[in-house]
């Protein structure tokens, strides 16, 4: 009875408030077990918190590819008007959002899958975001939104650049990782300098959103969010405890995501826009960091 209640239930909730929360879940389902039965145990002190950066990155990328199938006619003027057949590259970004998802979760076929989403997503910010920036260049959002995704791109080349190092280690990066660097520093710069000249708005990719004032200490979480960005990215600027850095940034956006963005979802579970996506994009941001400090030099960290 239990069972045939919860099916019933999830009939009943339109498809594109399901469709986003069970893609999310299910990938979550797929990764946490893999994580905590064959990567934590073998981990020590903050390195236990690395395989979950892929998670956070990867659970949020399914959120994302259902809502390309269930508003795709919604989505489909955002692309550009010169670009013809505007449905089936929403449709195809979906797919490719859930093939990246558990590629990189289960890691088969993951170097792979991981380049060519950061290439797809570097795409996005050159033919979608920087026109607007270029159209607009004192929109504050369109250039936070460029930089999320060029960050969020940064988070795909790190994984992929991992990836490489594990197979052939050697004395260097990959470029694949520096670039990721660098396209993280820019994004925690410009988000940090955001956080402190609209401390109103919700921390960590600072967009539209403003934290509502029943969340305590919101100033707080803002100011908190913007110093740690401008450390972080001065420190993986110059290089020097780079993934420290990350792993530090990672912990603090996705303590954000708990205090902030959580009991936001909690509040309207059904408001997908206002809601769940920026759930899904500011745990994407944590995951970002991690996979980049996974991917940089082993230092002397801190046992947890």
């Amino acid at each position: 009875m239990v069972r045939l209640a919860l099916t019933l239930a999830a009939f009943s909730i339109p498809g594109p408030v399901f469709w986003p929360y069970f893609a999310g879940v299910a990938l979550l389902a797929i990764g946490l077990p893999i994580i905590l039965k064959k990567e934590v145990p073998q981990a020590d002190g903050l390195d236990k918190l690395m395989p979950f950066g892929r998670l956070f990155y990867a659970v949020p990328l399914a959120v994302f590819a259902g809502e390309h199938f269930t508003i795709a006619q919604f989505m489909a003027p955002t692309v550009p008007s010169w670009i013809p057949a505007h449905l089936f590259w929403i449709y195809f970004v979906g797919v490719a959002l859930v093939a990246a998802a558990l590629s990189i979760v289960v890691k088969k076929y993951s170097q792979l899958a991981a380049t060519l989403l950061g290439i797809m997503i570097l795409l996005f910010v050159v033919l979608l975001h920087i026109p607007k920036v270029v159209g607009n260049p004192h929109d504050r959002i369109a250039w936070a939104v460029a930089l999320r995704d060029l960050s969020f791109s940064g988070g795909a080349f790190a994984f992929a650049g991992a990836q490489i190092k594990r197979a052939s280690p050697a004395k260097t990066n990959p470029p694949l990782i520096t670039l990721a660097r660098y396209f993280m520093v820019i994004a925690a710069l410009f988000f940090g300098v955001e956080h402190f000249l609209h401390p109103d708005f919700a921390p960590g990719v600072p967009l539209q959103k403003t934290t509502p004032t029943w969340i305590p200490l919101h100033l707080f979480w803002a100011y908190l969010a913007g110093t740690v960005l401008l450390a972080t990215g001065a420190s993986l600027l110059i290089n020097k405890k780079s993934r420290l850095a990350a792993t530090y940034l990672g912990l603090t956006i996705l303590l954000i995501v708990l205090v902030i963005y959580l009991p936001i979802l909690i509040s309207i579970p059904a408001d997908i826009g206002n809601g769940l996506n920026y759930f899904a994009d500011t745990l994407l941001f944590s995951g970002t960091a991690l996979l980049l400090a996974d991917a940089l030099p082993k230092e002397n960290l801190p046992h947890a």
